[in-house]
């Protein structure tokens, strides 16, 4: 009886155990079917995503939001997706991400991509609600960050030290936090980014009051109250230093592009330079454009050009800079486009002391370099520019071809090389670059100007159209007056193809002139 009871009772035992293994079986389905019901909610929302973007690739990427929200979903979320399904690991998912995780961005693409919103923020003046809310000009796509995505903006400034786009992203996510919007980010973390940030910018006051409401939302938080006291005595101390007793007040306006003062940098004429892009600042005066007309160009009576003369117009009148219309046919760009791309790589820049290509911050884009031999197309618009410039192109480079995406830009530059750089392009043999012949070959939304911030001039691209000017004059001296920039594409993708004139094989189509700046 004894036995009979002991068993009755490890049977009982049982009984409950096997309720709460039901209970646990019940409480993984049911994690299961949350699971699955989020992997589903994935797929509907990636499937509209994809069926949107795939219709229309450059388009869809001509939006520079979408562009960044691609990179941060295939480097980040992509991945979280793939820790939801590796807890009841799917084979067929998990081969199929193996196979294409080594055409995925990485995490300095992402990075790369905030970066670019930043640098257009700064360069068209556009506050952080703008690229949030997608209130750009010329999109045909709507796209909006969340206040996860303007968080993860600001936390990447943040571990920068760029503490101006920081408070400019964090202040934005704060914002959209405060308007009821959903996040996985806690208030507690924007908050505390977004106080320091402040207190780097040299606004005291506002570090205080935002870390006072971080305090009153996590008491608790150790480096927030530590914080407080230390900005709390710091203020004092400045206030006592200016002979006052009593606290200024946190400035009550929220934080706008032209809150605080951006920090300068390396380029000495940043201001100039943006204003251009912009469109402001442009030295177009009724006087100079006077002086600029349009002509015929038959190339001084080059048989394939006399009849069908090129379209000349000028574009600026010293330094001279023309346009030529119709320079290039559809046909002709899209054939250069198709021959480029499996070529384009990062565009390098040439060291000026070492005259070895690399890559730099200050040019965004990428490159592909075409022979004449690689096509009929290629050979016909060397001649083309042959024949409209009257210089031999026999000692030219290659035609670079160039794609300015999302933010791309080149910073202000020279293309000739200087006297301090002698052997920039000792290795080519043929002399400096005497001239460059730019075609477009791609319209562009917003942005994406070349702008000549020492002269004050700002030329738009147009499709099929081409631009030309001298870099040295024909003594030889370099023309300082031709530094030149890519503005950032704001809106839409930048073709273009570049010829660079060397000097060598010029000396009877464009002899010598008596002075240095003739």
């Amino acid at each position: 009886c004894m036995y009979r009871l002991i068993l009755c009772r490890q049977m009982t035992d049982l009984i409950f155990t096997e309720r709460e293994l039901v209970q646990s079986l019940k409480e993984y389905i049911e994690a299961e079917e949350m699971k699955l019901e989020a992997v589903k909610s994935w797929a509907n929302k990636l499937d509209m995503l994809t069926h949107a973007s795939t219709s229309d690739p450059e388009g869809f990427l001509a939006h520079p939001v979408n562009a960044y929200k691609l990179m941060k979903r295939l480097n980040t979320e992509w991945s979280e997706l793939e820790s939801l399904v590796l807890q009841d690991p799917s084979d067929g998912f998990i081969s199929n991400m193996s196979v294409h995780r080594q055409y995925f961005p990485d995490e300095e693409d992402e990075k790369g991509a905030a970066k670019a919103l930043m640098r257009l923020q700064d360069t068209y003046k556009l506050d952080s609600e703008s690229f949030s809310k997608g209130k750009l000009p010329g999109v045909r796509y709507n796209a909006e960050l969340t206040v996860d995505d303007c968080f993860d903006m600001g936390k990447l400034a943040y571990n920068e030290i760029d503490y101006y786009h920081s408070v400019l992203w964090m202040q934005q996510a704060l914002r959209q936090m405060d308007l009821g919007e959903d996040a996985k980010t806690a208030k507690a973390d924007i908050l505390d980014y977004l106080s320091y940030s402040v207190y780097q910018m040299g606004d005291l006051p506002r570090a205080i009051e935002l870390t006072r409401r971080l305090v009153a939302i996590d008491p608790s938080h150790q480096r927030a109250g530590a914080n407080l006291h230390y900005f709390e005595q710091l203020l004092s101390k400045e206030l006592r230093a200016r002979g006052r007793s009593q606290q200024e007040p946190a400035d009550e306006r929220p934080i706008q592009l032209d809150t605080y003062e951006r920090p300068k940098d390396y380029l000495p004429e940043r201001e100039v330079y943006e204003a251009l892009c912009r469109g402001e600042g442009v030295k177009m005066t009724q006087k100079r454009r006077s002086r600029l007309f349009c002509r015929y160009q038959d190339g001084n009576r080059s048989p394939r050009l006399l009849l069908k003369p090129m379209k000349e117009e000028d574009e600026w009148d010293s330094p001279h800079i023309v346009r030529f219309l119709e320079a290039l046919s559809d046909e002709e760009i899209e054939k250069i486009k198709e021959l480029a791309k499996p070529n384009l790589a990062r565009a390098t820049v040439r060291d000026p002391k070492t005259g070895v290509l690399t890559v730099a911050h200050y040019r965004v884009s990428k490159s592909a370099w075409l022979e004449g031999e690689d096509d009929p197309v290629i050979a016909r618009v060397n001649q083309r520019i042959e024949d409209i410039t009257g210089l031999s192109v026999d000692t030219a480079e290659l035609l670079q071809v160039a794609n300015y995406g999302v933010g791309g830009q080149y910073e202000p530059h020279y293309d000739f090389s200087r006297k301090d750089e002698p052997d920039a392009f000792k290795s080519l043999g043929t002399g400096n670059r005497v001239a460059t012949f730019l075609n477009y070959m791609s319209d562009v939304e917003a942005g994406g100007a070349t702008v000549f911030p020492d002269i004050g001039a700002a030329i738009w691209p147009r499709k099929g159209t081409a631009v030309f000017w001298y870099n040295l004059f024909k003594s030889g001296e370099g023309d300082y007056r031709t530094r030149h920039a890519a503005c950032p594409v704001l809106v839409g993708s930048k073709w273009v193809s570049n010829k660079w004139i060397h000097e060598r094989g010029q000396e009877f189509r464009r002899p010598c002139g008596l002075t240095e700046v003739d």
